[in-house]
């Protein structure tokens, strides 16, 4: 992954939890801020090794981490250089969630050692939209599904997202509430 993650995890700890609690996950981790380059690719094992001590300094399970990071890295992504690759994938929900592909493919473009997910929109009426997560890393739903609570968020909209494992994917399954569904 790229250094950008590992920059918004030490964001998401600093606005959190404090330095204190961000020197703790470097010590627990074994990294050091040389890891933190934004444009430059790491080994997943540094993002995970961040991600799991930062789960246990914060008591929190790893799918709720990820979930929460997942929240998080949507404000993040938003105030980076990246905000205009956001702005262009749509204004709202449906068209956003349609255009991740696309969004990825460009992303890849100027980080070419990025393994990028694949997201593939199966419905989008009455309220309920399905989304197709596929990535050849494993354990990341937590993440997406946080990513997709701050997009119902950032869009205007609330609602309830469930999730099924099927065929090598994970599929999302995003029930707008009643009054949004119109």
């Amino acid at each position: 992954m790229y250094g950008m993650i590992q920059q918004a995890a030490r964001d998401m700890v600093l606005a959190r939890y404090g330095e204190e609690v961000w020197q703790a996950v470097l010590g627990e981790s074994g990294l050091t801020s040389e890891h933190f380059i934004s444009a430059q690719a790491y080994d997943d094992t540094i993002t995970f090794s961040l991600l799991s001590a930062i789960g246990t300094l914060s008591d929190m399970h790893q799918d709720e981490l990820l979930e929460e990071f997942g929240k998080f890295w949507i404000e993040f992504a938003e105030a980076s250089p990246y905000s205009s690759v956001l702005r262009m994938a749509g204004d709202d929900l449906v068209t956003f969630l349609s255009n991740l592909d696309r969004m990825h493919a460009s992303i890849k473009s100027t980080m070419p050692q990025t393994a990028v997910p694949s997201f593939q929109l199966l419905n989008a009426n009455d309220g309920h939209i399905q989304l197709v997560y596929r990535s050849e890393r494993q354990g990341l739903a937590p993440f997406v599904r946080g990513i997709l609570h701050a997009l119902l968020k950032k869009f205007g909209h609330t609602g309830d997202i469930s999730t099924r494992p099927t065929d090598g994917a994970v599929v999302f399954d995003i029930v707008l509430h009643a009054a949004e569904a119109a």
